[in-house]
C-alpha cells in the first residue's frame, strides 16, 4: 500500500497537467516549427522550461485506485495485478474470468 502523500502528490500532478496542457502544446508546436526564426523558437523553449516540472505528462504515475501501488498496473481496470486477481477471484469484476485448463 502506497503512502497517502504519494497518492495525493500524483493527484496534484494530474491537476497541473490538465491546467498547463494547452500552454505546453502551443509552446512545443512553436519549438518544432522550423519556419520560425531561431530566436522565437529559443524564447518558446525558455518559456517551456519556466513551467512547473510536474505539469509534464511524464511525471504522472499510473497508480492502483485501491492501494496506490505504482507497479503491475492494468489501465483497463485501473487496478494493480494483486487487486485484480483478488477481486477477479471473488467475481467482483464483471466479464473477468480466471483461466483454468
Amino acid at each position: 500500500m502506497a503512502k497517502l502523500c504519494m497518492k495525493e502528490r500524483n493527484v496534484k500532478r494530474a491537476k497541473l497537467i490538465a491546467q498547463n496542457k494547452t500552454r505546453r502544446a502551443k509552446l512545443k508546436a512553436t519549438i518544432r516549427n522550423r519556419e520560425l526564426p531561431i530566436e522565437d523558437r529559443f524564447a518558446a523553449q525558455m518559456k517551456l522550461s519556466e513551467l512547473p516540472r510536474n505539469s509534464s505528462k511524464t511525471r504522472h504515475r499510473n497508480r492502483c485506485e485501491l492501494t496506490g501501488r505504482g507497479r503491475g498496473y492494468y489501465r483497463k481496470f485501473k487496478l494493480c495485478r494483486n487487486q485484480l486477481r483478488e477481486l477477479g477471484s471473488f467475481g467482483l469484476i464483471p466479464g473477468l474470468v480466471k483461466a483454468s485448463w
